[in-house]
């Protein structure tokens, strides 16, 4: 199972700066939500992708605010580690104080500032013996990975640091396929039968 596949709703970035947005279990309005905030439905490798094409970090905020604002009316199991969304009127986040990338089943995160690797230590992530990076505590599942990189996501941004995540998805025709449990779980919901009405 890919970390994609955790969440209800997992919302990432690909590298050539395509925001993503992918359903792992069927929610009502969803089509509907995302399609009008912009989003292009694609089926893809046994899921609906639902896309947004490169463009302004702003626009991509603003119109995944709305999907998302519409989405946690029926869940809040979603994640969303896309750096495409991340706008704010200060500095640009192409210098972030965080990197996260991950790789072949792990993550490995740089830190630029004192603050920023004292977040990563608070979080369980250690120095590499070479120094050049950060890792999270041996032994974690993908659930686990994914757990630790979003809980130093989000205290991060509390923090007011910026932080980019990569998920090693060069293009939107590398995300990877569907896990087939899920596949089958995520197919079109079935229109609501007509009530009888009783006395």
């Amino acid at each position: 199972m890919s970390l994609l596949d955790i969440p209800d709703v997992f919302i990432g970035s690909t590298d050539d700066g395509h925001t993503f947005v992918i359903l792992n279990r069927r929610l009502r309005d969803a089509d509907r939500l995302l399609t009008e905030a912009g989003f292009l439905a694609h089926e893809h490798h046994g899921r609906k992708l639902y896309l947004l094409p490169p463009g302004t970090t702003q626009d991509a905020h603003e119109r995944a605010g709305v999907a998302v604002h519409g989405l946690l009316a029926h869940t809040h199991d979603l994640i969303d580690l896309s750096w495409t969304t991340r706008w704010s009127p200060g500095p640009p986040a192409d210098d972030p104080h965080l990197h996260f990338q991950f790789r072949d089943g792990s993550v490995a995160v740089t830190a630029k500032t004192t603050n920023a690797r004292s977040l990563l230590e608070q979080h369980g992530f250690t120095l590499t013996a070479d120094g050049s990076s950060y890792r999270p505590r041996g032994g974690l599942d993908e659930r686990g990975l994914l757990g630790a990189v979003t809980a130093a996501e989000t205290h991060a941004y509390a923090h007011g640091l910026r932080v980019r995540v990569g998920l090693g998805i060069p293009t939107p025709a590398d995300i990877p396929p569907a896990d087939r449990r899920l596949a089958a779980a995520t197919g079109p919901i079935p229109a609501p039968s007509a009530r009888r009405r009783t006395r």
